[in-house]
C-alpha cells in the first residue's frame, strides 16, 4: 500500500509539474506549446487528475502507516473496477494502447493487495506454539 501510495503521489506531482511527461508515460502524444485548440481542456483535466493522484497517494501512505486493514480491503474492488474501465477505454478506442498499462497497474495492485490480505488473515488464524524460557 505504501509503495502504491508513494508512486501515485509521485506521478501526481509529475502531472502537476511536467504534464507532457505524464501524457507520454500514459501513451498520449503531447501537443506542442501553443498547439492546443480553443476549448481544449486537456491540461485542466490533467491538473485535476494529477491533484487527485497526489491526494490519493498520501491517503494510501497514511493508511499503510496506520495499518488500516478496512481501507486496504475497500481498495480491492474499486481498483478492479478501475482496471476494467481503463482496459475498456483502450479496447473501445477511447484511449491509446499505452493507457492499458494504467489499467493493468490497477488490476495487479488489486490482486496483490487482495492476496496479501488473504495471506495475513490465514496466518492470523493460526496459533503459535508457546516459547520455552
Amino acid at each position: 500500500m505504501a509503495v502504491f501510495g508513494v508512486l501515485a503521489a509521485a506521478l501526481g506531482v509529475v502531472g502537476l509539474v511536467v504534464p507532457d511527461a505524464l501524457l507520454t508515460v500514459m501513451g498520449f502524444e503531447p501537443v506542442p506549446e501553443g498547439g492546443r485548440a480553443d476549448g481544449d481542456h486537456t491540461l485542466v483535466f490533467l491538473t485535476a487528475s494529477s491533484m487527485a493522484a497526489l491526494n490519493m497517494g498520501v491517503y494510501y501512505v497514511l493508511a499503510a502507516l496506520a495499518d488500516w486493514k478496512p481501507f486496504f480491503r475497500w481498495t480491492v474492488p474499486f481498483r478492479l473496477l478501475t482496471c476494467a474501465v481503463f482496459t475498456l477505454a483502450v479496447v473501445t478506442g477511447r484511449a491509446p494502447a499505452g493507457f492499458l498499462g494504467v489499467g493493468l497497474w490497477e488490476g495487479l495492485g488489486a490482486v496483490v493487495t487482495g492476496a496479501a490480505l488473504r495471506y495475513e488473515k490465514r496466518g492470523a488464524g493460526k496459533t503459535r506454539a508457546p516459547s520455552r524460557p
